[in-house]
């Protein structure tokens, strides 16, 4: 059978905006029986727009767009990587086909011409993330492209209710200027894997709201990390607002999720002196908190962790956009915050799929100890790629 011959080309804002809109939303979003739609509020490459190099394409037939496929380069820690540990990669995003136009090269020629962009801007490394049920997905990108599993980290998700949370009265909780975070983040998180070069420009982003550290009391810390000193156990976490820029949507979920939520709203509005962690609606379009960054250091810093994710959840509750609805985070999937970061397994994924291909010759040891070795550091999650 032959098919009508398509076009991949630049996106153009104006006149590309309304297609690329109806597309995303004839396209399902996540695993089968939870599906999250996502509004982009008018502005399709929200998502890539504050990264340092961009581009979108769409795939066009007879003056329709059947697909589109996002990108973002930036340079990163990679350890082992020429020179200084450094290495420029690209990140493939939002990869959308027509339900009515797939099977037919569509999504292979948009990966095809988004890696020959990245070639062309000398990257060493393309890697893209996925959810590992995603059959399709994973067979395009690893069985057709060569890419190969890099990472599974776990994307954590815990809701915002009305209720503010206690944080231990022997806790204290301080912000951070910029200048003072990027220090600290340059020092203790460096090393770590796709570490952001460019972390200054995220610390300074207005999607940014600030970085805050926690210590216990009596430690008598006055400028923290300014003199090069940090206390025994510590923590750190930095928190993006990418609730501003799109929302998300479940449009469905589980008949136990629906009963749960109901069920708990009305016991709540009864008896609210019983504070219950509410669900709260998924169905109407909602933003989220993402923490960033989230570090910590010393025998008893995971309960500091925890802290400094109370204080975010009670940001978001106080806050004036009522619409912030989870907070999210994403760490390697073997990496022991997991045991700290307060989550709702109901609403989390254990194992996000992150896959990476090389693009150049050179580098092939550095590849291989990325791709067949148990992970030795923490992993980077940069709030502009979720």
């Amino acid at each position: 059978m032959e098919f009508k011959k398509f076009r991949i080309r630049s996106y153009e804002g104006q006149s590309d905006r309304a297609q690329v809109e109806d597309l995303e939303r004839r396209c399902e979003v996540g695993p089968a029986e939870s599906v999250l739609f996502t509004d982009t509020m008018g502005d399709p490459i929200c998502r890539i727009r504050n990264s340092p190099m961009y581009m979108m394409l769409v795939a066009e037939l007879d003056n329709e767009l059947v697909g589109v496929i996002q990108g973002s380069i930036k340079v990163v820690t990679v350890q082992g990587h020429p020179p200084k540990d450094l290495a420029k990669v690209g990140y493939v995003l939002g990869l959308r086909v027509s339900p009515h136009h797939r099977r037919k090269g569509i999504g292979s020629s948009l990966v095809r011409k988004l890696e020959e962009w990245f070639t062309c801007n000398d990257v060493d490394y393309a890697y893209m993330a996925t959810e590992k049920d995603n059959h399709a997905s994973v067979s395009l990108f690893m069985d057709k492209f060569g890419y190969t599993k890099f990472r599974t980290p776990a994307i954590l998700v815990n809701p915002v209710n009305h209720h503010s949370l206690h944080i231990s009265s022997n806790i204290e909780i301080a912000r951070v200027k910029t200048e003072q975070a990027e220090y600290l983040y340059r020092r203790f998180m460096g090393s770590t894997e796709f570490f952001p070069n460019d972390i200054g420009n995220i610390l300074r982003n207005k999607l940014s709201l600030g970085t805050w550290v926690a210590y216990f009391k009596g430690d008598n810390i006055i400028d923290f990390g300014s003199d090069g000193q940090v206390p025994n156990s510590w923590a750190m976490l930095s928190v993006w607002n990418s609730g501003e820029i799109f929302k998300l949507r479940l449009g469905k979920a589980p008949f136990c999720c629906l009963l749960y939520t109901k069920s708990w709203c009305l016991i709540d509005k009864i008896f609210p002196c019983l504070k219950l962690p509410t669900l709260p609606d998924f169905f109407n379009p909602f933003g989220f908190y993402f923490m960033y960054g989230v570090y910590h250091e010393g025998p008893f810093s995971g309960k500091l962790v925890r802290a400094l994710c109370q204080f975010v959840h009670n940001m978001a509750a106080e806050s004036k956009d009522e619409n912030c609805k989870i907070i999210v985070t994403e760490v390697g999937g073997r990496d022991e915050l997991n045991h700290h970061i307060p989550h709702w397994k109901l609403l989390s994924c254990p194992e996000d799929l992150w896959c990476i291909k090389a693009l150049k010759n050179e580098g092939t040891n550095t590849f291989h100890e990325l791709t067949k070795t148990p992970p030795k550091r923490a992993l980077f999650v940069d709030p502009r790629e979720v």
